[in-house]
């Protein structure tokens, strides 16, 4: 059936040869590759995990500063409004105080007024009296 002769061990050979060039030639150097590309990636890949880790850290970071201004912010701003509340206070006083002040002179003139006008009132009219007493009993009884 099979005739072995000289050309079987040639194609093995032939074969082998074959296999080793493909080998030296195709399948080391795309293994290589192949495997330059995984280490590439698997490098990227921790690499990027620390920057994910780090970014991470640093957004946490910036959150808890963020927080922590937020509150003091809050702070001057609640003390800036008690400040305010203070000085409102104190300008409220001290418009009342000057204008108690000023309606207490208001009426102490009012009342210095008042005292002009009845004394002035008081000698018009004793003035008056006396015209209405001379014109009725006459001026000789009224001056004694």
């Amino acid at each position: 059936m099979f005739d072995f002769d000289a050309t079987l061990p040639l194609m093995a050979v032939q074969f082998l040869l074959l296999a080793a060039v493909l080998n030296a030639v195709f399948y080391k150097p795309l293994s290589k590759a192949i495997d330059d590309r995984s280490e590439y990636i698997r490098t990227n890949e921790v690499e990027a995990r620390e920057r994910l880790a780090k970014a991470e850290a640093l957004a946490k970071q910036y959150e808890e500063q963020l927080a922590v201004a937020r509150r003091e912010a809050q702070s001057v701003i609640v003390a800036a409004q008690e400040d305010a509340k203070k000085i409102a206070a104190q300008k409220n006083s001290e418009a009342v105080a000057e204008v108690q002040a000023r309606l207490e002179q208001t009426r102490k003139e009012i009342d210095e007024q008042k005292q002009a006008a009845m004394t002035s009132l008081e000698q018009e009219v004793d003035a008056l009296s006396r015209q209405i007493l001379e014109k009725l009993l006459g001026p000789s009884l009224v001056n004694r």
